[in-house]
């Protein structure tokens, strides 16, 4: 699943390969790599990831394995292994192991940002005052 930053960012590695279009349903609407493998049951970044960490053959092949099966669009059914092959294309190489260091890195401490330092000094800074100057509960 998308993180926030890529978010920021503009978009996930897996964009280009997740939004190709793999031709017209029978009910004329356009399906894209990304409807199909949510309507297989499948979430569609963590299928994308998946794949991009695979050697092209052992993609390919589970690609097929899921486009074989996917019956909404007629004109897979005579070319899915073609149109998976050129999909596999389309997926960033060594996209896993980046997201897997990333998430690695996040859960070593990671980075984090100014606001939850200054809420905490804040907060500490209040207590400070109330402790010096004192106050009674009447808000005087």
């Amino acid at each position: 699943m998308p993180t926030l930053e890529d978010m920021r960012q503009g978009g996930t590695p897996f964009d280009t390969f997740l939004y190709a279009t793999l031709g017209k349903d029978r009910n004329d609407n356009s399906v894209t790599v990304l409807s199909a493998l949510a309507r297989a049951g499948m979430e569609p970044w963590d299928a994308a990831s998946d794949l991009a960490g695979l050697t092209r053959d052992e993609a390919h092949s589970r690609l097929d394995s899921v486009l074989i099966r996917f019956t909404d669009v007629p004109t897979l059914k005579d070319n899915h292994a073609a149109v998976s092959r050129s999909l596999i294309d389309l997926l960033p190489q060594g996209a896993r192991q980046r997201a897997r260091l990333a998430g690695d890195t996040a859960l070593q401490g990671g980075k984090m940002g100014i606001g939850p330092i200054l809420g905490v000094f804040m907060v500490v800074l209040y207590l400070i005052h109330s402790l010096i100057v004192g106050f009674d509960g009447t808000g005087n």
